[in-house]
């Protein structure tokens, strides 16, 4: 089972940015397409963006197109959500989770859902 860990939250506030981490004891294997999940405050866990096993296709909810880029590093096997502009609607607990590469646009096939990082945005 694949043991994913978010890291890089924090408090910021609106229009600044933050850069979150999602990585795996020994990498995340290559065969993994790689989702970013929020869940704010009272509200169900949504979608934001996943990234195809080569890193080549990406997608991104409508919320924060423009906004996010979601990157993946090989060579580190490190996946990446930049965060820029953020606004207080963004303020969530984010979680990784990954899908077998071939379900890469099925957001119910995530799953191995890391512990997430919580995001605030507040002046």
């Amino acid at each position: 089972q694949l043991q994913l860990a978010e890291s890089g939250g924090g408090l910021v506030q609106p229009g600044g940015s933050l850069r979150l981490s999602c990585a795996a004891s020994g990498g995340i294997p290559h065969i993994y397409a790689i989702g970013w999940f929020r869940q704010a405050p009272g509200k169900e866990r949504e979608a934001v963006s996943c990234i195809n096993t080569s890193g080549k296709k990406t997608k991104y909810a409508d919320s924060v197109k423009g906004r996010f880029t979601i990157s993946r590093d090989i060579a580190t096997d490190t996946v990446y959500l930049q965060m820029n502009n953020l606004k207080p609607e963004d303020t969530g607990v984010y979680y990784c989770a990954a899908a077998p590469g071939e379900y890469f646009n099925d957001y119910d096939s995530y799953g191995d859902w890391g512990q997430g990082t919580q995001v605030t945005v507040s002046s």
